[in-house]
């Protein structure tokens, strides 16, 4: 007897969502997604505000959008995320709904709910679909890990250090001031 088959999403079921309701798209499944806490916020607005404020300063092209911020990581339907932080750097990926493409550097805040899928399954995903840089902040522990995919590297801080973006040559950021 077959086993019966199991249902594999789109990013078509994932606009097909009632409003307010989110949730993201991995290799055709559906897992939705908490609210965040405060403290996660405070962690997001420091890091978008220091990123933002660097590649302004530099004139830089790139773009930093904080979630809710769709990103079709691959051309096919099946995987759609929504990255605590992006940082695209090629404005052809681009367009009104987010991007199509994989981001150059992602920011993922850990909370209880998201530990597994964003050390595991968005490490891997993020990997293979041609993520430059990835971080996982995780604020339980006071530890940031980066992982430089460009170069095979990974490298685990705390709060109190400072954190060199891999994408930049001079951008360091501390998150010792979040509360």
């Amino acid at each position: 007897m077959p086993l019966p088959k199991e249902e594999l999403y789109t990013i078509d079921d994932i606009y097909s969502l009632p409003e307010g309701e989110r949730a993201e798209l991995i290799d055709g499944q559906i897992y939705d997604m908490a609210p965040p806490s405060r403290h996660h916020q405070e962690i997001s607005m420091e890091l978008s505000t220091a990123i933002q404020s660097y590649i302004r300063s530099k004139k830089g092209n790139c773009r930093v959008y904080a979630a809710p911020f769709a990103v079709q990581l691959d051309e096919d339907s099946h995987t759609y995320v929504e990255p605590d932080i992006s940082v695209i750097c090629d404005p052809n990926k681009l367009d009104e709904r987010g991007c199509k493409g994989a981001p150059d550097w992602i920011i993922e805040i850990v909370s209880p709910a998201s530990r597994r899928m964003d050390y595991y399954t968005k490490l891997f995903r993020y990997r293979t679909a041609g993520v430059r840089e990835y971080w996982i902040v995780d604020p339980s522990k006071n530890q940031i890990i980066v992982y430089d995919f460009e170069h095979g590297d990974m490298e685990q801080f705390t709060f109190q250090d400072s954190i060199k973006a891999g994408i930049y040559e001079d951008l360091f950021i501390r998150l010792e001031n979040v509360e």
